[in-house]
């Protein structure tokens, strides 16, 4: 049975008559990078702040470490390394000095992680905090989330302002960190991003949830994408087996789905002579959309696909 990090059952958090979370109820295990994936205002934000004892619920349980987040909150925190959204600096100090301040308030005292990611991520630490672009302030608040080598991180929108590069380099920093034993809670409104780097997701929209789900589970639940285009011209019907749906026809060209027997599929396409053909599985954009959203919601869906696109 796999150790649960943080449980957290029938959260609700209301401002005013809004109800920003609306009884969530999520587990994340050790040792696994868990995304948290929504809309922009879809709650993700204020469900970290629960947790991290920075906002007060109105109703449930949220546990951290198998502590309550309130009652165990500064124990919590001596164990988890947090990027909020929000991350602001210290004005007209090194960088180097900002972080150093903040390493000095946790139970770690060696700089070398701090030293090392910063080099991973090409951040001078001798530049002053009031000197740097949004992609440098967001490289100062990765460092200081990782660098005191704790055993939860939880990171909020973490790659904002970073270049495809730089993203690509937080991605293999989040995959040493797993490998060493920690376990990661980040949230975002980038799809690719989550499905880049997440072992399992969860979905949050209007404060509920939607669905949690290992990724590869959720793409073969939705099924895989056949395109073929034909020398001549297929009866669609012909397709028509066992998990296979969306048989669409066109000419010379079908497209369907297939759910499951892929094997029969192919005996029915080796029958045929064959012009070109492509099998792919459904993006996670893809499978939000087919999920989630009926047409008349869609353009209300504010995700990005491309990792470090601005939301839409």
């Amino acid at each position: 049975m796999k150790k649960k990090i943080i449980e957290i059952k029938n959260l609700t958090k209301k401002y005013g008559s809004l109800t920003a979370v609306d009884s969530l109820s999520l587990d994340i295990n050790h040792g696994e990078i868990f995304g948290f994936l929504g809309p922009n205002g879809a709650g993700k934000t204020t469900t970290i702040r629960v947790c991290l004892d920075l906002l007060f619920k109105n109703t449930g349980v949220v546990n951290i470490f198998g502590m309550d987040a309130h009652k165990g909150s500064t124990r919590i925190r001596r164990r988890t390394g947090y990027l909020p959204g929000d991350f602001g600096l210290i004005p007209g100090i090194k960088v180097k000095t900002f972080l150093k301040y903040l390493l000095g308030l946790s139970n770690c005292r060696s700089d070398k992680k701090m030293k090392d990611i910063a080099k991973r991520l090409d951040l001078d630490l001798t530049r002053k905090t009031h000197e740097l672009s949004k992609g440098n302030r967001q490289k100062v608040g990765i460092v200081q989330a990782f660098m005191a080598d704790q055993e939860l991180i939880i990171l909020d929108e973490p790659t904002g302002g970073l270049d495809p590069l730089m993203q690509q380099e937080f991605y293999k920093i989040l995959e040493d960190t797993q490998s060493e034993g920690k376990t990661i809670f980040m949230s975002s409104h980038i799809l690719a991003e989550v499905e880049a780097v997440c072992d399992r997701v969860a979905i949050i929209r209007e404060g509920k949830l939607q669905m949690v789900e290992n990724i590869s589970k959720l793409q073969d639940k939705m099924g895989k994408v056949l395109e073929v285009q034909f020398r001549a011209p297929v009866k669609p019907e012909v397709f028509d087996l066992p998990g296979v749906t969306d048989i669409i026809s066109d000419g010379d060209k079908l497209t369907l789905t297939i759910h499951e027997n892929l094997d029969s599929v192919i005996k029915v396409l080796a029958d045929h002579k064959i012009v070109n053909m492509n099998l792919k599985t459904f993006s996670l954009e893809e499978l939000f959309l087919q999920y989630y959203s009926d047409k008349s919601e869609r353009g209300s869906v504010n995700l990005d696909v491309e990792p470090g696109g601005e939301a839409k």
